[in-house]
């Protein structure tokens, strides 16, 4: 996947005018951050880049004496998840049902859970590891999901609709804008038995205009904006009574896409916390 590397200088600069600036351009797409000494470097694909977004959520910044610039370039091509391709991860324990790990540290017992995940994560987002992830898992194991057709919004690692079919729903379709996550679904599909019952594609919501299918669940762990963007084409896919699980947003814009999901029809059930995290529960009636 192709990133550019936005490089922020700020006068002066503080550590909490570092965490503001964080939030605020994870809000505009930003995806990973750097402290440097002048202020803050992020990361964000190429095609979710928009500099008037960007310059919309910068001038809600609440320091009025910090002053920040910022240079924007094509960053290097490389391996954005080389780290954990080396190290892997530690099995979590997600509830009293789901344990998820990667081939290199398998759990010592599953006992008494529902099941367990392996995820492989090349070059794609969501190996447990996230609050946000952790949170939707959460949420699917006290679900009834049994031969329920579930939709993946931006899977990554395929993680959701996995752990979905893997507590009982009947299929999944997923989709990921970037084709490296696409092919990584299906690879973690294949490791966990259920690649046919889960078809990919490679594309943004509008991969969901040339179908007429209709889910039961629909699960989206994206950035705020992309969620506002793209809730309508969830809502037209979604069966009457059917569930739609959000998260990779702050607490703090709760109330916006909650509005949002009100307009289009949907009632609120619950949101859960972790961190400055949340995820959010709504329902079709």
């Amino acid at each position: 996947m192709k990133y550019f590397e936005l490089d922020f200088t700020m006068t002066p600069c503080s550590q909490d005018a570092r965490d503001v600036l964080s939030a605020l351009a994870g809000e505009a797409g930003c995806e990973s951050f750097e402290e440097t000494e002048e202020g803050l470097r992020a990361y964000i694909q190429q095609q979710l880049y928009d500099r008037q977004a960007l310059e919309q959520v910068l001038e809600g910044f609440p320091f009025a004496d910090t002053r920040i610039e910022y240079k924007v370039r094509e960053a290097e091509d490389r391996d954005w998840n080389e780290q954990w391709e080396q190290e892997g991860f530690e099995p979590i324990l997600v509830g009293d049902r789901l344990v998820i790990h990667d081939g290199r540290h398998l759990p010592e017992t599953v006992s008494g859970r529902a099941c367990s995940i392996e995820i492989d994560a090349h070059l794609a987002f969501g190996t447990g590891t996230h609050e946000t992830t952790r949170m939707i898992c959460s949420m699917l194991t006290v679900m009834e999901l049994k031969g329920k057709g579930v939709l993946d919004c931006g899977c990554g690692t395929g993680i959701l609709g996995i752990c979905a079919l893997k507590l009982g729903a009947a299929r999944c379709f997923a989709y990921d804008i970037d084709e490296w996550s696409a092919d990584n679904t299906r690879h973690n599909a294949v490791i966990n038995r259920v690649d046919e019952r889960l078809a990919v594609a490679c594309g943004d919501a509008a991969v969901l205009d040339g179908t007429d299918e209709l889910f039961d669940v629909v699960m989206a762990n994206i950035n705020r904006n992309i969620l506002l963007q793209d809730m309508p084409r969830f809502v037209q896919r979604m069966a009457k009574g059917a569930a739609l699980i959000i998260s990779g947003f702050y607490e703090s814009d709760c109330a916006l896409l909650k509005d949002k999901a009100q307009s289009l029809g949907l009632q609120y059930c619950t949101t859960t916390k972790d961190g400055e995290w949340a995820c959010m529960r709504l329902q079709k009636g």
